[in-house]
């Protein structure tokens, strides 16, 4: 027998957390076909002696769908091994969409993802309307990777009550539909759907993001569609303080877990320096329902940010800050001078929650005036102190002076490196967070799963590498049902990364780039030591380089 792909001599780490082997892999019509010592021949050989072969990653916490329009590889995060991602992450998306509110649709990406609105209004190709049509369309276009979609309750919810979605409730006749339409999208393919009622996820005009005005007995309405189905998830933005899960939520859990009968996994466990023992604590309190399929997901990173205040997302839970929001940069920096607002931001600081005030690490990165150069580096504590103001005057009139366009960069959390860890190791956790496709010029954590090896297996020893794998590759397939991806075996799909131990990962922080739609600015975050990967058979690439084929696939909850 001729197979098409043969994979010789590597290291074989199957994602089940079973020890690595050495061995050959056979690869037929898109699928792994054998696997040990194989002397038939192949139409391609890749020799992998001294590399690791695993399944491809998968990456369940994505924000690509507006991506998916222009950028067929979903670069970075198919530059690190991933192969597969989860898109319509924390309630908010871009279909199911009328036409005619095509622009409320992408308003919501640029305040809740903080992807710029040219790029989206450049980018996007609006070819559907219905969930089942988005799908249809994805199904259509070229695909470097595998693309699984979740279906965000906001759109749903606007396509059946149009803006009144961002201010109350729905009615029973208005559940009715919302529910239909939401039945039709999971029965189509959709893994489920997601949600949020975090605060700082504002919507059209600085309302709220009209999931967030869903009732209980909506919520019931919408879980019991995965109960009847029998497949999908749930995801939710959900502590409206990081870290913490307060009695609310915590019986908000316990409800959907109990009327969707499916797993929920819910945002998210990161270490914080004023609350150092609340993702232990909060472990502890959820610990029945994560017996139950409740899911906390984790970031092997520390979260270092870029913002600026023409998009400042990272105040957007602070209700002072919400008239910034879609206004132009005049009418933006016209409010950053009044003392009114400066003095409210000043009492919203001494309750910290996102950002917690510590002027001393927030970094000027890059200015654009250029009698300013000399700042960059330096902290605004510093500059502060050099002014004679406090840290709120400094930040809002460096913004100010640079008309807007100083960045500046902060570890939000996570910032002790050394309690990683013990999240990351912890299995009723899932490793993910990386929101590939968001904050476009904030954070690219695109890269963690290699940050993951590179880091805390190679050269901090914090877990083996089988089981690293498994929580990037078997784990998240697990939960969401992707039944052919996860694994290295006989009949499963070939999505293949193979990698040198000794070289792969990626940095801290990534590099800003011009490749956006319109020439709009990004983070980008190269990866190292990724010799090839294997996207159902075909190498999509080798040593670094795009082959520029597109043997990517829509995913289908239920047949995939």
């Amino acid at each position: 027998m001729s197979y098409d792909l043969l994979i010789k001599n590597g290291t074989v780490i199957d994602g089940s957390g079973a020890p690595g082997r050495r061995a050959d892999v056979a690869i037929a019509n898109g699928e792994i076909a054998e696997i040990g010592k194989i002397t038939e021949g192949a139409k391609k050989t890749i020799d992998a002696s001294d590399l690791i072969v695993s399944p491809g990653f998968i990456d369940p916490h994505t924000h690509y769908d507006a991506q998916i329009c222009w950028d067929p590889y979903l670069t970075s995060s198919s530059w690190h091994g991933i192969t597969s991602v989860i898109m319509g992450n924390c309630g908010v998306g871009i279909a199911p969409c009328r036409p005619e509110v095509r622009e409320i649709a992408a308003w919501d990406l640029v305040n809740v993802e903080a992807i710029p609105f040219d790029v989206l209004s450049k980018g996007i190709k609006w070819e559907w309307e219905t969930f089942p049509q988005y799908l249809d369309a994805a199904e259509r276009r070229g695909k470097g990777i595998n693309l699984g979609f979740l279906a965000p309750l906001t759109p749903f919810r606007h396509y059946v009550m149009g803006e009144e979605s961002m201010e109350r409730a729905a009615t029973p006749a208005e559940t009715a539909k919302i529910k239909a339409t939401l039945r039709e999208a999971v029965a189509a393919g959709a893994f489920g759907f997601s949600t949020t009622t975090a605060p700082q996820h504002i919507g059209y005009k600085g309302r709220p993001l009209a999931c967030r005005n869903a009732s209980r007995d909506e919520y019931k309405a919408y879980a019991n569609v995965l109960q009847e189905l029998g497949k999908g998830a749930i995801e939710m933005a959900l502590t409206k303080s990081v870290s913490v899960l307060s009695e609310e939520e915590y019986e908000f859990l316990d409800f959907m877990l109990t009327e969707s009968s499916r797993p929920v996994t819910w945002l998210a466990l990161l270490n914080r320096d004023d609350l150092p023992n609340a993702c232990q604590d909060t472990l502890r309190q959820a610990d029945s329902l994560i017996r139950r399929g409740g899911v906390p997901q984790v970031t092997c990173r520390p979260l270092i940010i870029q913002i600026d205040l023409r998009n400042p997302f990272i105040f957007a839970n602070l209700k002072s800050w919400n008239p910034v929001f879609n206004q132009t940069a005049e009418a933006q920096i016209a409010i950053y001078r009044e003392p009114g607002f400066r003095n409210a931001f000043r009492e919203a600081l001494k309750h910290p929650d996102i950002f917690s005030g510590k002027w001393e690490r927030l970094e000027v990165k890059e200015v654009f005036t250029p009698a300013m150069k000399p700042l960059e580096g330096r902290t605004v504590a510093e500059i502060a102190r050099e002014r004679g103001c406090d840290g709120v005057d400094a930040f809002l009139d460096l913004a100010i002076e640079d008309g807007l366009n100083i960045q500046f960069t902060m570890a939000l959390f996570n910032a002790n490196e050394d309690r990683i860890p013990e999240l990351i190791s912890d299995p009723r956790t899932m490793i993910g967070l990386s929101d590939g496709g968001a904050h476009v010029d904030m954070l690219c954590d695109a890269g963690y799963c290699t940050f993951l090896i590179g880091t805390w297996v190679r050269e901090r020893a914090a877990m083996t590498l089988e089981r690293a794998i498994q929580r990037i590759t078997s784990e998240p397939a697990h939960l969401f049902g992707i039944r052919k991806r996860g694994r290295l075996s006989p009949g499963m799909a070939a999505d293949v990364a193979i990698f040198d131990f000794n070289t792969i990962g990626s940095n801290k922080r990534g590099e800003m780039r011009n490749d956006l739609p319109g020439g709009g600015r990004r983070l980008v975050m190269p990866a190292r030591g990724v010799e090839y990967t294997i996207v159902n058979g075909q190498v999509l690439y080798e040593h670094g380089r795009a082959s520029g084929a597109m043997p990517g696939q829509v995913l289908r909850s239920g047949a995939c």
